[in-house]
């Protein structure tokens, strides 16, 4: 699961929606329109879902788990 995400059209950044979800079921989902406060710029961002992805954690705890070397 991770965080839906835009970018600011007024810096290009990434920008996070507060949306969380999976990035297969995201990209399965209707067609919908968004709103977004940006932390950024601190203006209000329309976006339709068609421009959003999802990005995941990198790191995720199994990945670290996997990684332990064995007692």
């Amino acid at each position: 699961m991770g965080m839906v995400m835009v970018e600011c059209p007024q810096t290009g950044r990434a920008i996070p929606t507060g949306i969380k979800s999976v990035r297969e079921t995201f990209l399965r989902s209707i067609v919908f329109f968004g709103n977004t406060r940006c932390p950024i710029c601190e203006a209000n961002h329309n976006w339709f879902a068609r421009e959003a992805w999802v990005e995941e954690s990198i790191i995720r705890t199994v990945d670290i788990l996997r990684a332990a070397p064995s007692r």
